[in-house]
């Protein structure tokens, strides 16, 4: 399943490796994993494969981290950054434009439903969901309702790192060393539906069910209390939850009825991971704020947005009030030249209808994975899927801690990798191994998904 690249320098290798073992701070790493053990370093990547400093070749089944939508070494990309930085390499969106900018707020807003027409630029997923937040409680504050301040979102859910989103994050693991953090964010069953019993085979039962908790939660804190719902579209922390039918129709209802606006949280999911340029579309669903990042430059350059209705702009348009908000690099003119060429290729290749017509394929292929005794559950949307592993298949017994550990990180991660297949092995929730390949994929690459994983998941059996 791999290959070697040629023009991939053989010399220096373990001196990169060396290097960044004794500088390099990795993100979400067990830095003590590599007291014993090389640093893999990527260096280069071509369409859905990526390349380390030895040559190897892996299929990227994680798009590098849902991101390169477009495939890796796509050169118009590289060429929009540099004609841009050649033209104006930066200035900042506080009180001034630049034409970038402008350009992809308006192109962002053509795309997205309903009228959620202004954009507000970040430089990442984690500050999106951080300004979807501040932009929540300063709207209320402005209209009248200055006690609505507080947050649901669902248990696993991951949000990200700044202190508010983290807040908003369902996983007590990923907060317990930061606390205490911002106050006010409240948690609601998910819609993990190969873990409900409460309903049988009753998928829309347990939709309607799962969103009663909101209004629920909504009730039990206090209407004039909270000001917005945090949701992804397919939930990606726990293994790619899905939302049942019905279950975003109802939350609608719930977030009109009480005044709170609906948060999309489409970091993920938006930019064609679901075919789609945005998840809420998928799914038929109108948020009051989508916050994305991620695939709108395909990862070649950093950004994020959060995009709000004009209902919650109106107030913002009055008077000397503002949103005393931002970050320097936020719209950056590089970043936005980027996403434009990038939204460029998803017309010109039809990304989004390449997703859609792939995805039944993509789905078939791994639910053929099903035959294995570890295969407990096979579930996602688009081109983003989860495969839960369990000790049991009939009860659906899950690995208690030590036994997750074993095979998470002690097998399967390397294993997948030396297989010559990129993904995820994750345990916040029960043990998954998540799959998100870049968009331009086709049968030949989920076969090889298919096998690697196959391959690597019985021997993962007879170690167990």
């Amino acid at each position: 399943m791999t290959t070697s690249s040629p023009d991939v320098q053989q010399s220096g290798d373990s001196a990169l490796a060396k290097s960044a073992r004794d500088h390099l701070w990795m993100h979400f790493t067990r830095m003590s994993t590599y007291d014993a053990t090389d640093v893999p370093v990527i260096v280069r990547g071509d369409g859905p494969y990526i390349f380390d400093d030895k040559g190897k070749r892996y299929l990227d089944g994680l798009a590098g981290l849902f991101v390169v939508q477009a495939g890796h070494g796509r050169t118009e990309l590289a060429e929009a950054a540099a004609k841009q930085a050649s033209e104006l390499a930066f200035f900042p969106l506080w009180s001034y434009a630049h034409p970038k900018a402008v350009e992809l707020a308006e192109r962002l807003a053509n795309l997205t439903p309903g009228d959620l027409n202004r954009v507000f630029f970040t430089t990442g997923g984690g500050e999106a969901v951080e300004t979807a937040w501040k932009v929540a409680k300063n709207y209320f504050k402005l209209s009248g309702k200055p006690l609505k301040h507080k947050v649901i979102s669902r248990n696993i859910a991951y949000h990200g790192t700044p202190q508010g989103a983290l807040s908003i994050t369902g996983i007590p693991a990923a907060k317990e060393m930061f606390e205490p953090l911002v106050p006010g964010a409240h948690k609601v069953p998910n819609t993990n539906f190969y873990r409900a019993t409460e309903h049988g085979d009753d998928l829309e039962a347990f939709g309607r069910w799962a969103a009663d908790r909101i209004d629920e939660a909504i009730e039990f804190e206090g209407p004039d209390t909270v000001a917005a719902v945090f949701l992804e579209p397919v939930q990606n922390s726990g293994g790619c939850f899905p939302p049942p039918p019905g279950y975003f129709a109802r939350v609608r209802e719930i977030c009109d009825k009480h005044d709170v606006l609906l948060v999309s949280d489409e970091v993920i999911c938006a930019f064609g991971r679901l075919g789609q340029y945005f998840g809420s579309a998928r799914f038929g669903y109108q948020p009051d704020i989508i916050t994305c990042a991620k695939g709108m430059t395909s990862g070649y350059s950093p950004i994020g947005a959060m995009i709000a209705s004009e209902r919650i702009m109106e107030p913002f348009l009055k008077g000397d009030n503002m949103f005393a908000h931002g970050y320097t690099f936020g719209g950056h003119p590089v970043s936005a030249a980027v996403a434009l060429a990038n939204l460029d290729i998803f017309e010109r290749e039809r990304l989004n209808e390449h997703v859609t017509d792939q995805a039944p394929a993509f789905r078939r292929t791994l639910e053929k994975l099903n035959d294995l005794p570890i295969v407990g559950d096979v579930r996602g949307d688009g081109f983003f899927y989860g495969i839960e592993m369990v000790k049991d298949k009939a009860t659906r017994e899950t690995f208690d801690d030590d036994e997750s550990e074993r095979l998470l990180r002690g097998f399967l991660s390397k294993a997948l990798f030396d297989a010559g297949l990129y993904c995820r092995a994750d345990d916040r929730g029960d043990p998954v191994i998540q799959l998100s390949p870049p968009l331009i994929c086709d049968q030949s690459h989920f076969d090889e998904i298919e096998q690697i994983l196959r391959s690597v998941l019985t021997e993962a059996w007879t170690r167990l």
